[in-house]
């Protein structure tokens, strides 16, 4: 049975669809049966699709992918559950309906934020569906700058709210943005960089606690 991973946050901006189709792409890379499934409206992740199939070159890694929305999102991840071993979902960015039941389907709610207040009080509505829906969350930091002290008060504030967060982090790194441009993974278009040392060590992270279900 597949492994559901809903990439949530209630705040548009906090970089989710990057985190998912990342993530899809380096669980593939390493010769696992992944889904990647877009239900936010907004469609960042279908475009990356698109971009991935017309120009990469023979660097991506195959992948399943979908953007069902509304009712057809429990139905595909019934049949997904079946067939893969990694299911990724990138979710709406507010906690309707769509955002709901990808959460309720899922086995992890990855929660990204980068260390800024407006990050941080926007996850509350996050936070409260994956507790309504018993689902496991872990909040990981995004776009961390180099230099500051706003992270360590987001990590404080987060403990303080006993929300789990993984020890894990990504940079506020340009190859990130420079990949999805071209429907890659940055461990694709840039596999030595630190971002793409980031990523996988994300994967793995994710990959322990599906290993702990």
């Amino acid at each position: 049975m597949a492994f559901v991973v809903a990439v949530a946050q209630q705040k548009g901006g906090s970089g989710k669809s990057t985190i998912a189709a990342n993530l899809a792409a380096v669980f593939a890379a390493d010769g696992r049966r992944v889904a990647l499934l877009d239900t936010d409206p907004q469609g960042s992740v279908t475009r990356w699709h698109e971009e991935r199939q017309r120009h990469s070159g023979g660097r991506a890694a195959p992948l399943f992918f979908d953007h069902p929305s509304g009712w057809r999102v429990p139905t595909a991840l019934d049949r997904l559950r079946r067939e893969q071993d990694v299911v990724v979902l990138d979710t709406p960015p507010h906690a309707g309906t769509d955002a709901k039941l990808a959460i309720r389907a899922s086995d992890l709610v990855l929660m990204p934020l980068q260390p800024s207040p407006a990050d941080l009080w926007a996850s509350d509505g996050t936070r409260r569906l994956a507790a309504e829906e018993r689902r496991l969350l872990r909040a990981l930091l995004n776009r961390v700058p180099a230099q500051g002290k706003m992270r360590d008060r987001v990590v404080a504030a987060l403990a303080e709210q006993e929300v789990a967060l993984l020890e894990q982090s990504l940079g506020n790194r340009a190859q990130f943005g420079a990949a999805f441009l071209d429907g890659l993974s940055v461990t694709e278009a840039a596999p030595r960089s630190a971002a793409a040392a980031e990523m996988r060590a994300l994967a793995t992270a994710v990959a322990a606690l599906a290993d702990r279900r």
